[in-house]
């Protein structure tokens, strides 16, 4: 029998798990490629939901998340796990999403092996190394260590290119969240059942999480929804809370009165698309669902000081607004009394991809390993006639 090659998957959150899930659907159907997949456990109840809605069985799982363990034990913990599974099952390469810490592990360990790593959804950069906290650094050291690296967009090649990296290397391929988030649209009719009070409101969708959010961020956020909701009541909001306990100790005192405001505990990921698509606009810190909602033309107010996905910014689809009441009241608004405001947020398709970006990966992984005789196109947006500092590489 010809030698398979061995692609090691390796992810620990649910972002990393929908966005490796189609390039793990891909692999499955090459008879040329196997799949390894490894999950660390870096997140656990939410992380199995991804599992089980995409149908994805992991050869290992190490389960290494322990109640209010530090950054440096996750990283300790998953190294060593990593790097015994590593030198036992020798796969031909690597690869990694994103940028979690599971992400920067992983891809050092491979390095250690002298394995090959690809990062998918490689060179997105905030410029700031404290925001995302720590992101934006598990990122940069990812793309020190990557040999391939799979930029979702022009502007992150870009970034890549003023760093240094080989343009040999990148390759873009669009982002396999619209991949994967295609396919949970697909593969569910049901919406989320709302409370009577929200039914036949405007429903703006909000989720809040991410660190540098926490404590008087947080705050400020809830804040501006309460006095939103009071301003506006054909509006209501849908908030799936994350299971943070520094976020629901802030969430749930000051807004769970509000008959208009639902607050739920976090949403599976099909349930999320479906929360996406039935609503008017969305509040969010995620990086996830800034990529998201352009795919079914919702405007997105980004509840962060700084983003790494600046095309959304670029095209018109998020505002950036951070996290100051005032701003976000503002924004938030200027969007609901104005149609033309409203209308204007997405004058531009999607910069993030065509739901092909993990078929590109595959073609790549072979093209790489002598099994495909010419490179695959790479994905091309409409970002690319749109004129705008961002998308020149000023090298």
């Amino acid at each position: 029998m010809k030698h398979r090659i061995k692609i090691a998957v390796v992810f620990g959150t649910r972002p990393e798990a929908i966005k490796l899930a189609p390039v793990i659907r891909e692999l499955s159907k090459d008879n040329r490629l196997h799949a390894l997949t490894i999950v660390t456990g870096q997140h656990r109840q939410m992380l199995d939901q991804v599992l089980q809605a995409f149908r994805v069985r992991p050869d290992y799982d190490f389960g290494v998340m322990t109640r209010g363990q530090s950054l440096a034990t996750i990283v300790s913990r998953t190294m060593d796990r990593l790097d015994k599974v590593f030198k036992e099952s020798r796969p031909d390469a690597v690869l990694v999403q994103g940028d979690t810490s599971t992400t920067f592990i992983a891809s050092l360990a491979a390095f250690y092996n002298r394995i090959h790593v690809g990062h998918v959804e490689a060179g997105l950069r905030t410029e700031d190394r404290w925001q995302p906290f720590p992101e934006e650094i598990n990122r940069r050291l990812t793309s020190v260590l990557a040999d391939w690296h799979f930029a979702p967009t022009e502007l992150a090649r870009c970034n890549l290119l003023k760093e240094k990296v080989s343009s040999n290397s990148i390759f873009v391929t669009g982002n396999t969240v619209v991949d994967a988030f295609r396919f949970a649209l697909r593969h569910t009719k049901s919406n989320p059942k709302l409370p009577r009070p929200l039914i036949g409101k405007k429903i703006i969708f909000v989720t809040a999480h991410r660190r540098e959010s926490h404590g008087d961020p947080m705050k400020s956020i809830c804040l501006a929804i309460s006095e939103l909701v009071g301003r506006f009541p054909d509006v209501a909001f849908a908030f799936p809370v994350h299971l943070n306990p520094e976020v629901r100790k802030v969430v749930f005192p000051l807004l769970s009165k509000h008959e208009r405001i639902w607050l739920t505990d976090p949403l599976d990921y099909f349930q999320t698309a479906q929360m996406i698509r039935q609503s008017d606009l969305i509040l969010t810190d995620s990086g996830g669902i800034q990529e998201e909602a352009p795919i079914l033309g919702k405007p997105v107010v980004v509840l962060r000081n700084t983003t790494e996905r600046s095309e959304g910014v670029t095209a018109g689809w998020a505002r950036l607004v951070g996290t100051d009441k005032t701003k976000i009241i503002q924004e938030v608004s200027r969007l609901l009394s104005d149609p033309q405001t409203y209308s204007r947020a997405g004058a531009v398709a999607s910069p993030y991809g065509d739901g092909k970006a993990a078929q590109r990966i595959i073609q790549f992984l072979l093209y790489a390993f002598g099994k495909r005789r010419a490179m695959p196109e790479p994905f091309e947006s409409e970002m690319h006639s749109i004129k705008h500092s961002e998308s020149k590489c000023l090298l």
